[in-house]
C-alpha cells in the first residue's frame, strides 16, 4: 500500500498511479452473498450446475458485486495520511468489460484523473480499473469521483 503525507500533495500527481491491490478471490460464497443482499438471484450468478452449461461454463460474479468492490480495493491500494473523512461522491462512467467466473482473481488499480480543491479538502476523480487475472481486458473501468476532508 502506498502513503501519502498530504491531500493537497496529491494534486502533483494527477496522471499518475496513487495505488494498486494484491489479488483477491471470488468465490460462489462471495457470489451468494451478494445475491442475497441485492435479491438478484439470476441463475448464471447462483445456480453452478445451470451455469455450467451456460455462456461462460459456470457461474459468474454479479457486476455491482465487482464494482462494489471499490472500497475494499481503495483501502488496501494508498492512503491519504492528513485525510480523516472520504465519501464517495458518485460515479461518471462504468463499464463491465469481461465477466467474473467464480474462482477468478481481481486487483485494484487506481489512477488520479482530477483534483479540484474545496474548503478543508479536496475532490478526487480516480480512474479504478478492476483487473481480472489472465485477462487482457479488465472486469470493471469505472471513474469515481470523492471528496475527502483533511
Amino acid at each position: 500500500m502506498k502513503h501519502y503525507p498530504t491531500l493537497a500533495g496529491l494534486e502533483a500527481l494527477v496522471g499518475q498511479e496513487l495505488g494498486l491491490t494484491d489479488w483477491i478471490s471470488i468465490d460462489q460464497q462471495r457470489i451468494a452473498l451478494f445475491a442475497q443482499a441485492t435479491g438478484d438471484h439470476q441463475w448464471i450468478h447462483v445456480d453452478p450446475a445451470r451455469a455450467a452449461a451456460g455462456p461462460f461454463g459456470a457461474t459468474v460474479a454479479h457486476g455491482f458485486l465487482t464494482l462494489s468492490l471499490l472500497p475494499l480495493f481503495f483501502e488496501r491500494s494508498f492512503a491519504i495520511d492528513d485525510v480523516r473523512l472520504g465519501i464517495n461522491y458518485g460515479l461518471n462512467k462504468v463499464r463491465f468489460t469481461a465477466p467474473v467466473r467464480v474462482g477468478s482473481r481481481l486487483r485494484g488499480r487506481f489512477v488520479l484523473c482530477g483534483f479540484q480543491a474545496l474548503e478543508g479538502g479536496a475532490q478526487l476523480t480516480v480512474e479504478a480499473t478492476i483487473e481480472l487475472e489472465g485477462s487482457e481486458r479488465p472486469a470493471c473501468v469505472a471513474e469515481t469521483v470523492s471528496r475527502r476532508y483533511v
